[in-house]
């Protein structure tokens, strides 16, 4: 699996869209790898 890089300020996650493209994910996995990603360190 890739590693994605974010970057995460108080109430704003930036992220690479390239989970989104990918056409091997389903529409709630894109939805729930968003929401993890945007989930503070611990």
């Amino acid at each position: 699996m890739s590693v994605f890089k974010i970057e995460k300020t108080k109430d704003f996650t930036v992220m690479s869209d390239y989970h989104l493209k990918d056409k091997n994910l389903s529409y709630k996995e894109k939805c729930l790898l968003s929401f993890m990603l945007s989930l503070p360190e611990d």
